[in-house]
C-alpha cells in the first residue's frame, strides 16, 4: 500500500529530529567539556535556533501522530508517552552529570539527552492532550 504524504512528512520528521538531536548532542558534549557547563552550545544563538528546529519537528511528528497518520500508532502511543516522559526526565538528571562523570562520558549523556528531549517533549505534549481528550470524552 503506498503510504500518503503525511505518513511520509512525519517518518522523514521523525528521522530527522533524531539524527539532529543526536549530532547536536554529541557537539554540546564537546561544548560542555571545553568551555564548562553553563557555556554550552545550546546557550549560544545557533543553539537557540537548532533547539527551536527540534522543537519544531517534534511538533510535527505529535500533530501528525495525532491525525492517526505519522509514526506513532495509537497501539505505540502509550509506550511512546512512557518513554518520552522518561527521557525529559532523564536529560534534567543527566545534565546535572555533567561535572562528576568526566571526561566526555557525563557530558556526551548530558548534551544528548537533552537535545532528544527538545525533539521528544511536543510530541509527547501533544500526544498526551490527545490522550487526556480520548479518555474524557468516553466517560
Amino acid at each position: 500500500m503506498e503510504k500518503d504524504i503525511y505518513t511520509r512528512i512525519g517518518s522523514l520528521a521523525f528521522l530527522v529530529g533524531v539524527l539532529i538531536a543526536l549530532l547536536v548532542g554529541g557537539y554540546t558534549a564537546y561544548t560542555i567539556e571545553t568551555d564548562g557547563l553553563l557555556m554550552s552550545f545550546l546557550y549560544t544563538n545557533t543553539g537557540g535556533t537548532v533547539a527551536w528546529i527540534l522543537a519544531a519537528l517534534g511538533t510535527i511528528v505529535g500533530i501528525i501522530s495525532v491525525l492517526g497518520k505519522g509514526t506513532i500508532t495509537a497501539k505505540e502511543g502509550p509506550s511512546f508517552l512512557i518513554a518520552g516522559i522518561a527521557l525529559v526526565v532523564m536529560a534534567s538528571v543527566f545534565w546535572g552529570w555533567s561535572t562528576v562523570l568526566q571526561p566526555y562520558i557525563g557530558a556526551l549523556f548530558a548534551g544528548v539527552s537533552m537535545c532528544l528531549a527538545i525533539f521528544v517533549a511536543p510530541a509527547v505534549g501533544i500526544l498526551s492532550i490527545k490522550t487526556i481528550w480520548d479518555i474524557g470524552k468516553d466517560v
